[in-house]
């Protein structure tokens, strides 16, 4: 070994020893009478020191510079009281080297590493094309290093309670999982492409047919979405599980109290509950019209109503053509609102109609108590005085009111609800609030093809009601076991009771427009297995680093990341995507079009 310590490992018990220490200099001051370098490795930083009586040495140690990799031998002394450097974990000591190895040296840094202030400043192109020098920082190395203890965490958590780690494949079939495949030439079968996996979704059911009966994986997943703060492009991790003889209820058993050990265990948050329970259970279409999302932020308490009844008998145009053309009045009361200037109420009007809304209607009371609204003078006083009681509202509030379809107007004060919690710092850092969204729609309007029926969330979950709800009710109306485990206004683990019957799974298909034979083509393996005795199962898939940024309040998921790409899906440290040598394209069959 080159080193006898590492650089995060001395205090003032080793003083008067021997040591040897590698690593790369992090820093050096030449007062003249004396050299300092601070040398750095992932467990710390030592400063060593070098006496310019020691002629050569001292004249060797002063030619080096920034990220100069170093192997230095010295005697470790303790600094006086009034020396010690009390925001280093080896503050209470230094290092007076006697003889020093330089194992190799950098050219200029295109970025300085020591500088978190410049580092905020420099552009995330370049600090990617030299991920190997940004993830020199001790903060991206301690975040890489909480990532690995909590995966460990998650091992041991689902080893503790009976569950096998098994590895699925990587090259598998396209399946029609909500994203875009990847797709792999296959060079033995000219034509045909492999696809990599979005989620190891129909082998981990296989391994349930197969008799496993609990099943885990840290399983990297492929799609070919656009990224987004929660959402790296291209491929990602999910803790995957799967459980026999199981229903929702039992996976809920199982995944709260590892909920709530990571968060006790790997933040600072503190846990709250949301009407006296720490995982209260939301039906999608309560977290909509109350939260106007389907991954509510449960850490403060602004509510949306449903006030259509309010109006019923309005006259004013506007609500009583969308209340007669079957469509729904909500509202979100804001405290202090009234104080909002006209921009601020622009702008909201603005986000609303990006929504697909007309716009928004405010109803407000000023400090004096004077209505203030941009249609208080369509409403009579009965229905002025209605607004008040409903919500109870009181000098400076303020009542945002949209109407229309129902889905949009969940979707843009939901919007607003989130605008005006980051506005008002409504969203506690220090608070995690989980919950489970249950109850999801089987099925949903197409958006692409209006009058076509698709699946909601995940084609293989188990109606609610089984083959007869999917004979007898509406599509629409049927509800499936889907569930969604959410933490602070990002969802963390989707999951779902499994169609396990051949019969009810070729109906749920027919219904969303797909015959048997599309079924038997794409989900074959899967299907033919179910013929054989397939237990009732369950399961979900936290999406890790999702929950690790959440968990820890991380600005970009992209830094969870050894070696990411950007925004664009590029890897500009290697150069990838990247062009390939027409011989290989010719092996695999394919030619380019111009």
């Amino acid at each position: 070994m080159l080193r006898t310590h590492t650089c995060g490992q001395l205090n003032k018990e080793n003083a008067g020893q021997m040591v040897e220490l590698a690593g790369w200099v992090a820093s050096y001051r030449n007062l003249g009478g004396l050299l300092f370098i601070d040398l750095r490795d992932r467990y710390g930083i030592t400063q060593l020191t070098f006496n310019p009586a020691e002629v050569e040495l001292f004249e060797q140690a002063s030619h080096a510079r920034l990220e100069w990799v170093i192997r230095i031998k010295g005697k470790v002394n303790a600094r006086p009281e009034n020396m010690v450097n009390k925001d280093m974990v080896t503050g209470e000591i230094e290092v007076a080297v006697f003889e020093i190895e330089i194992l190799s040296k950098a050219d200029n840094l295109p970025f300085p590493i020591n500088n978190e202030k410049i580092l905020a400043e420099t552009s995330e192109t370049l600090r990617l094309k030299y991920r190997f020098l940004d993830l020199r920082r001790p903060k991206l190395q301690a975040m890489l290093m909480k990532k690995a203890a909590i995966i460990q965490f998650m091992r041991e958590y689902f080893i503790k309670n009976d569950f096998v780690e098994i590895q699925t494949p990587i090259l598998a079939n396209s399946s029609p999982e909500g994203a875009r495949d990847f797709l792999v030439p296959s060079r033995l079968y000219p034509g045909k492409f492999y696809a990599l996996p979005q989620a190891p979704q129909q082998f981990k059911q296989l391994l349930m047919v197969a008799g496993m009966d609990k099943y885990f994986q840290v399983a990297p997943c492929f799609r070919d979405e656009d990224t987004r703060v929660d959402r790296h492009y291209g491929e990602f991790y999910q803790l995957d599980m799967e459980m026999s003889f199981a229903g929702q209820d039992d996976v809920f058993a199982i995944m709260e109290p590892f909920a709530k050990e990571v968060t006790e265990k790997f933040s600072d948050k503190e846990l709250i509950t949301t009407d006296g329970e720490y995982f209260k259970r939301i039906p999608w279409r309560e977290a909509m019209e109350v939260y106007g999302s389907d991954k509510p932020d449960l850490r403060y308490d602004l509510k949306i109503k449903v006030v259509s009844d309010l109006f019923k008998n309005t006259e004013f145009s506007v609500f009583k053509e969308i209340l007669e053309n079957k469509g729904v009045i909500h509202a979100l009361k804001i405290e202090g609102g009234a104080t909002f200037s006209r921009k601020q109420l622009d702008d909201f009007g603005a986000l609303a109609k990006k929504k697909g809304l007309g716009g928004l209607a405010h109803f407000a009371l000023d400090a004096n108590g004077e209505v203030k609204s941009s249609f208080a003078k369509f409403l009579s006083e009965q229905e002025i005085e209605a607004i008040k009681n409903e919500f109870e509202l009181k000098n400076s509030d303020l009542v945002f009111f949209a109407s229309g379809a129902w889905l949009k107007v969940c979707q843009a004060l939901g919007a607003i609800r989130i605008t005006i919690a980051n506005e008002k710092k409504l969203n506690d850092n220090k608070k995690a609030a989980w919950c489970w969204i249950v109850d999801y729609p089987m099925f949903e309007d197409s958006e692409l093809e209006p009058g076509r029926i698709d699946f909601g969330h995940n084609p293989f979950s188990m109606p609610q009601g089984g083959l007869e709800a999917l004979n007898t009710k509406d599509p629409l109306d049927i509800l499936a076991y889907q569930y969604d485990l959410v933490l602070n206004g990002f969802e963390i683990s989707s999951g779902a009771v499994r169609n396990h019957e051949p019969e009810i799974m070729y109906r749920a298909f027919e219904v969303a427009g797909y015959t048997k034979d599309d079924v038997d083509n794409k989900f074959g393996a899967m299907i033919n297995a179910f013929k054989f005795g397939a237990p009732p199962h369950a399961g979900n898939a936290p999406g890790i680093d999702r929950l690790i940024m959440v968990l820890n309040d991380w600005d970009s998921i992209r830094d969870i990341y050894a070696f990411p790409k950007d925004g664009q899906g590029r890897d500009v440290m290697t150069d990838s995507p990247s062009a390939v040598d027409p011989k290989q394209l010719n092996e695999l069959k394919i030619k380019l079009n111009d």
